[in-house]
């Protein structure tokens, strides 16, 4: 009997130092690779085409449309989602093959583990469990709220075993760095939506978000690279809130802010 068919979906931007790794872990079990690139000016599309997959270039519609422009292109059975800063473990890897085989739900949960400042996390993040690989006959649908976009079927979903591993910081400075830009892409959304910053959120939320990871997460475990993580993912809250704080500023007094 014929295997059920896999398709694996990416959406990328100058990746070529990372892409690679994660199409090589899926190469063998993917009936098809397909990307959605937003105009690298690195080889990014290359490398992906140098995998057999169907490149397409498009603007930047933002993560939840882009991801969907994505998922549309999928002729598979069935689709898994992955990020380019991603790859599937090997006992993921197995449990993928599994799955398609033998389903006994209409999606899959997976456990994305972070590398960082050197090796994986155990505490911090943990655990992240992500809605990845789902049936196409399940009308599945990116939502959420950028930078979040969360995956969403109609139908049962189960867990597989086995980690994604996550290599999403190169380094210490390109956390703090995200951690500004999706600050600034998640404020301007809660501003779209009519949400608005208090003191209270400045003061409180970040503070809440630190104690949460460090120590309700257990992330203390993970030593100096966790109470860094947390305190990042606090300075995260804090500057969402506060981009949040400017854009209410800017719309009250209609002027810039930080000049005459």
């Amino acid at each position: 009997m014929e295997k059920p068919s896999l398709s694996v979906a990416l959406i990328t931007y100058n990746e070529e130092d990372i892409l690679g790794r994660t199409l090589e872990a899926v190469k063998d079990i993917a009936s098809e690779i397909v990307v959605v690139d937003s105009h690298s000016t690195d080889r990014t599309r290359e490398i992906a085409q140098s995998f057999g997959a169907r490149v397409y270039v498009e603007d930047w519609k933002g993560h939840v449309a882009q991801k969907n422009s994505a998922l549309e292109k999928c002729r598979g059975e069935w689709i898994l989602f992955l990020d380019a800063d991603e790859e599937v473990s090997p006992d993921l890897r197995n449990s993928i093959r599994e799955a398609i085989r033998n389903p006994e739900f209409d999606g899959y949960m997976i456990n994305r583990r972070t590398y960082y400042l050197g090796s994986f996390l155990r505490y911090t993040w943990q655990p992240e469990w992500r809605l990845r690989l789902v049936k196409r006959s399940a009308d599945p649908r990116w939502e959420g709220r950028d930078p979040h976009d969360v995956l969403r079927i109609k139908g049962s979903v189960g867990k597989l075993r086995g980690d994604l591993y996550h290599y999403s910081f190169r380094s210490l400075e390109d956390h703090l760095l995200k951690s500004v830009r999706y600050a600034k892409i998640s404020a301007q959304e809660k501003h779209r939506r009519g949400e608005r910053a208090t003191v209270q959120d400045l003061l409180l939320r970040p503070c809440w978000t630190f104690f949460k990871l460090l120590f309700l997460k257990g992330g203390v475990r993970d030593g100096v690279r966790g109470f860094i993580a947390s305190a990042v993912s606090a300075f995260y809250t804090f500057m969402k809130y506060a981009f949040l704080l400017e854009m209410d500023l800017r719309e009250k007094f209609g002027r810039e802010l930080w000049r005459k």
